[in-house]
């Protein structure tokens, strides 16, 4: 049996769940999902895509609203940008496709906020195409199993797009089926810091359990911290302007934090990045709010 023969085995016998991966989910369904993954759990997605679904289940009931109403639905999810980003698609979609979430590369490349690896994730998992998907956890399995590394370092390379390539089946259906199944066994067995590699499928030819998982060298990665910096600070503000109901003064803004310097940044910053409007000097809102 080939890696992605083993992988797929144990996906049928092991996948999480997930509503996204339903038989039945449209390709709006995936794309928002994926758009919703980046750098968020799972455990917090998929109550946030539940909601989004049943509220927005197509892309012309998305583009038919608000982008305020996008960015409260998106709540705290994080990196609330994605939650603009969707509404521009959404009206791309209806605009340059008729509704439809296209199934060419190329297309999904053009839509706004859709990146290199959402383009690939779309057509595999909405499409059944065969592409090569990798985020960190696919790019981590095969640095361990085929190259033996501890981790492929920080960032996706051709090389490491190539390599995925070379893994998968040729059948299209059965490709899509086992870049996911790489995925997961990425998030769930194979994991950075804790692999439990007495139950990865790979555990008998893994170049990195062979050769007796040596650690990456040198020292370990810190994990950034969020309170404090300028992104839990532009959290507060935009929580205030979610849950409120109209226009919000400056002078109730300034009460989420006590550092003007980075509050007055923060909210700069919002403004600049088209998440809050100023309807004056001091009158902040949504953008689009009603």
């Amino acid at each position: 049996m080939t890696l992605a023969d083993n992988a797929i085995a144990w996906y049928d016998a092991n996948a999480r769940d997930l509503p996204w991966r339903a038989p039945g989910t449209s390709p709006w369904g995936v794309l928002v999902s994926e758009v919703m993954l980046q750098q968020t759990p799972v455990v917090r997605v998929e109550p946030a895509w539940r909601s989004w679904m049943t509220r927005w289940p197509t892309p012309a009931a998305l583009a038919a609203d608000t982008p305020a109403e996008a960015i409260r639905l998106w709540g705290r999810l994080g990196y609330p940008r994605r939650a603009m980003r969707l509404h521009q698609c959404a009206g791309a979609i209806v605009s340059r496709h008729g509704g439809r979430v296209p199934d060419d590369v190329g297309q999904l490349l053009a839509l706004p906020g859709i990146g290199a690896y959402t383009a690939r994730a779309v057509a595999a998992f909405a499409y059944g195409q065969r592409h090569p998907v990798v985020d960190t956890n696919v790019r981590r399995v095969v640095a361990r199993t085929v190259a033996g590394a501890a981790d492929a370092g920080p960032a996706t390379t051709v090389a490491d797009l190539a390599a995925m390539a070379e893994l998968l089946p040729t059948e299209p259906a059965r490709a899509a089926r086992a870049s996911i199944a790489f995925m997961e066994i990425g998030a769930l067995v194979c994991t950075a810091r804790s692999p439990r590699c007495t139950d990865c499928p790979f555990r008998n030819v893994c170049a990195w359990r062979l050769r007796g998982a040596p650690p990456l060298p040198g020292p370990s990665r810190k994990r950034q911290t969020y309170t404090g910096t300028d992104r839990h600070v532009r959290g507060l503000l935009m929580s205030v302007l979610r849950d409120a109901s109209g226009p919000v003064p400056r002078g109730r803004l300034d009460l989420v934090w006590i550092d003007q310097e980075q509050r007055t940044r923060a909210l700069a910053g919002l403004v600049s990045d088209g998440l809050v409007e100023p309807l004056d000097a001091d009158l902040f809102t949504l953008p689009g709010a009603r």
